[in-house]
């Protein structure tokens, strides 16, 4: 009977994906959120190629979302679209696996039991954290420099979710437990250093808004720190070297990345100071 349990699809829980221009990714996105969950709502920014007609073509169901060059603002929109009890949010770039959907489906199962059966203590899981395997160029699997485990707060139960904020990289608000689920996400990040350079160019820029309007200081000096702090951090302190050529250019691309956060803000903060 469990068997049996395990093999089927949750009737109880939504699989939420954010697209823009991902009709490379998305039928593959969908296709392993089904093993899941046959519910999966789609959020799409007004994507301008086939993104929208292949997901609905998989019968899923679609939504729109004002445009973004990140995704934490759609995602709580996504939230409340759902009329299940569990969310699970899922990227383009990321895959469920076999494994993953049945440690979800027992999580599920057992947290029920407990919160129905007077012989189980009452739990108040609000979400689960899952830890994401990071997929240099769909081939090299990065285990070192900061990015394994890589935990992320990814399966919500609606209940206990209060809003998720809209700043890049945020976390959503819960007023339960978090725990923490065993089998990662599969996550293809940087397909290749063109598209590295490309995510760089939108995010630090959005990330240097943050800290402009945080009235964050900074000067020449900050640019060397920044640098050296993050290359000593993921090349040496989290043995980024173990991951051989792959992982040491990927330090330093992150220290890279960290210090063009800074430059960003170097230059917005100069323009404000030579405003008359």
């Amino acid at each position: 009977m469990t068997l049996r349990f395990y093999s089927m699809n949750l009737t109880n829980i939504s699989i939420i994906i954010h697209t823009f221009n991902d009709e490379k990714k998305i039928l593959d996105c969908i296709n392993s959120a089904k093993l899941l969950s046959k519910q999966i709502i789609v959020i799409d920014m007004h994507s301008q190629d086939n993104t929208v007609e292949l997901a609905k073509n998989t019968g899923a169901e679609v939504y729109f979302f004002s445009k973004s060059n990140y995704v934490e603002p759609a995602r709580e929109f996504g939230i409340e679209k759902a009329k299940t009890e569990w969310v699970l949010i899922l990227d383009t770039d990321e895959r469920i696996t076999h494994k993953l959907s049945q440690e979800i489906r027992y999580s599920i199962l057992v947290n029920r039991q407990k919160k129905s059966n007077f012989i189980y203590p009452i739990t108040n899981i609000a979400a689960y954290r899952i830890p994401r395997k990071n997929i240099f160029g769909k081939n090299k699997w990065l285990k070192y420099g900061g990015w394994w485990p890589d935990y992320q707060t990814r399966l919500i139960s609606k209940k206990f979710f209060k809003s998720w904020p809209k700043e890049i990289h945020s976390t959503p608000i819960v007023s339960g437990e978090l725990a923490y689920m065993h089998n990662p996400i599969i996550h293809y990040f940087h397909g290749n250093l063109e598209s590295m350079v490309e995510k760089t160019i939108i995010f630090e820029d959005i990330e240097s808004d943050l800290l402009f309007n945080a009235k964050k200081e900074v000067n020449i000096s900050v640019f060397f720190r920044k640098f050296l702090g993050e290359l000593y951090r993921r090349l040496f302190r989290n043995l980024g070297f173990l991951d051989g050529e792959i992982g040491i250019i990927e330090s330093i691309y992150q220290a890279f990345s960290k210090t063009i956060t800074y430059i960003y803000l170097y230059e917005k903060s100069r323009a404000v100071r030579s405003l008359p």
